[in-house]
């Protein structure tokens, strides 16, 4: 195939008047200068794409969804691709495809929609609300998993005129970037990603080719994280001296994910120090088992050092570990280390373990991962002198609370360096609160002053209108070719002589001159693709079929 442009066909050859269609809008209907509920609307060219599709975890039925009375017509959404399993990213899944008139396609990567489907039967089952206020049920969800495609990283998809590929990106198991591409124009989702590789995920990918607007998480704004074995020592300083004190210590995680990480420090700490091994640790999870089966099954999407160890055995079988299903099972009669969801303290088990165990100054929590605003997780980080319980009663808080965040999410050096490197000319913050989403953009916005990166950072409900204009450009296909082809090759030029393994043959390199040539064709277009071809050959280049209509005329 020959790609020309086509200087004198008006229409749809080098047509750079803009049109409406020449404007791409992004709208966060969440993450939108906030973390939690992420689910960002892009329209280019007539297409309608969704970027994930959670709730807020400081807010609880109709409240914690998406703005999704933003969307004037769901059944006009062509695509909705989901970054991970996270609840903040994938919560409100099964509410828009079965509550709302969605008709478009799903997909999420393999480890994601396993995990999914478990923290969200589980979500159902531990929500504190009233039946009328569920926002789904198990029937729901089960008709929402049904309608789930997968996707492999890398591999590319098309549907309706949309292209869009998955890389990884590092911050859980199956967590993906989205690469999409309308119209020639390409769009990276980044969702949650980190560049650092740790002791069970590889670092997020770097797409080896230009990107026109980059979507980034801005969560942890412009803070720094400390280097692993410095988080890791600390991390299991704190725990030891809970401990060793003679003190419970808490550990509120997500169900999946960083959990796992913890658990792979706390077992080889463990291990490392005979001393301890009286001490239990509990991960109190009813996902545990299921979880672990999980992670046993993709561990050919993680690191080589997790792979190494497979070849061994179960890296996730725990030898220092047990599973907690409940307060019933649990023997709370001195020192012990309990890893239980969910992290952000909102209810359920880290819920009832915190309110039994903070009066004791003995006992400790240590937050490890990101919390939002309106959590009691990050409520009690600002070291309170009581805290209210879940029926009401003000207790007070003398268990020790400390804070090292193994949250999987870029920070600035890594968002910094992974803009330099892809240098996209348009750069859209989200997921982020406020006040750091704001001194992000403003270091962004000092940093590439002068140079061809603009900065923006929508709120909710917000659009964000970015211009694109292109030329049209046409394939000229088929018998069409031929005369081009000969037209723009000079005949040989003795001086360009090329010797080969044989000394008696010479290869001549051809030139190319510019030259106008008249094409008589016909135009086709599929989705945003022109071809220019034979009428003749019509069925050979496309689906489509010509038919000779004979007409006879007698007077």
């Amino acid at each position: 195939w020959l790609t020309r442009v086509l200087p004198n066909m008006s229409g749809i050859a080098k047509r750079k008047a803009a049109t409406t269609s020449d404007v791409l809008n992004i709208m966060p209907i969440g993450a939108g200068n906030e973390v939690g509920r992420s689910c960002i609307i892009l329209q280019f060219k007539g297409k309608t794409i969704m970027l994930d599709c959670g709730i807020h975890p400081a807010y609880s039925g109709l409240a914690s969804l998406p703005y999704f009375d933003m969307i004037d017509d769901p059944s006009a959404i062509d695509l909705l691709l989901v970054s991970h399993f996270h609840l903040d990213h994938a919560g409100s899944l099964p509410y828009f495809l079965e509550k709302t008139s969605f008709k478009g396609r799903v997909f999420m990567t393999h480890p994601t929609k396993a995990i999914c489907k478990m923290l969200l039967t589980d979500y159902v089952k531990v929500s504190n609300i009233a039946i009328d206020e569920m926002l789904f049920d198990e029937a729901d969800l089960s008709r929402s998993m049904d309608k789930i495609e997968l996707v492999n990283y890398h591999q590319e998809v098309e549907h309706n005129g949309i292209k869009f590929w998955a890389y990884n990106a590092g911050h859980v198991l199956g967590a993906a970037m989205f690469m999409v591409e309308i119209a020639g124009v390409r769009i990276l989702y980044t969702g949650d990603f980190s560049r650092q590789e740790d002791r069970h995920l590889m670092a997020a990918e770097i797409p080896n080719m230009n990107v026109d607007i980059l979507i980034v998480e801005s969560t942890y704004g412009v803070q720094v994280h400390e280097p692993r074995i410095e988080r890791e020592l600390r991390f299991t300083g704190i725990v030891h001296d809970t401990v060793r004190r003679g003190g419970r210590c808490l550990i509120p995680v997500f169900a999946l994910g960083r959990a796992q990480e913890l658990l792979l420090i706390l077992d080889e700490y463990w291990t490392a120090h005979p001393e301890l091994q009286h001490i239990p640790i509990y991960y109190a999870s009813s996902l545990a088992k299921k979880a672990m089966t999980i992670y046993k099954t993709y561990i050919n999407m993680m690191n080589d050092r997790i792979k190494a160890l497979a070849d061994l055995g179960n890296p996730f079988k725990f030898k220092n570990i047990a599973n907690l299903k409940g307060m019933s099972d649990f023997d709370d009669s001195g020192p012990c280390v309990v890893m239980a969801s969910p992290g952000m303290l909102q209810s359920g088990l880290s819920r009832e373990l915190f309110e039994k165990w903070c009066s004791d100054r003995r006992n400790g929590v240590l937050i490890a991962s990101y919390c939002v605003e309106g959590t009691l997780a990050k409520h009690i980080m600002s070291e309170p002198s009581e805290i209210t319980t879940s029926s009401g009663l003000s207790v007070p808080l003398n268990m020790s609370v400390d804070y090292i965040s193994f949250s999987a999410h870029s920070d600035f050096i890594q968002t910094s360096e992974f803009i330099d490197i892809l240098q996209p000319p348009h750069v859209v913050l989200v997921h982020g609160d406020a006040n750091e989403m704001s001194r992000l953009k403003q270091s962004l916005v000092a940093k590439y002053e002068g140079k061809n990166v603009t900065v923006h950072s929508p709120k909710n409900c917000q659009t964000l209108d970015l211009e694109f204009r292109s030329e049209k450009v046409a394939k000229i296909v088929g018998s069409l070719a031929t005369p081009l082809v000969e037209s723009l090759v000079v005949k040989a030029d003795p001086s360009q002589k090329e010797a080969t393994a044989d000394a008696t043959d010479t290869l001549i390199k051809p030139t190319r001159r510019d030259v106008t040539v008249k094409v008589s064709g016909v135009i086709v277009r599929k989705d945003f693709a022109h071809s220019i071809m034979s009428p003749e050959e019509l069925g050979t280049f496309t689906q489509l079929k010509t038919n000779i209509v004979n007409q006879k005329l007698s007077v």
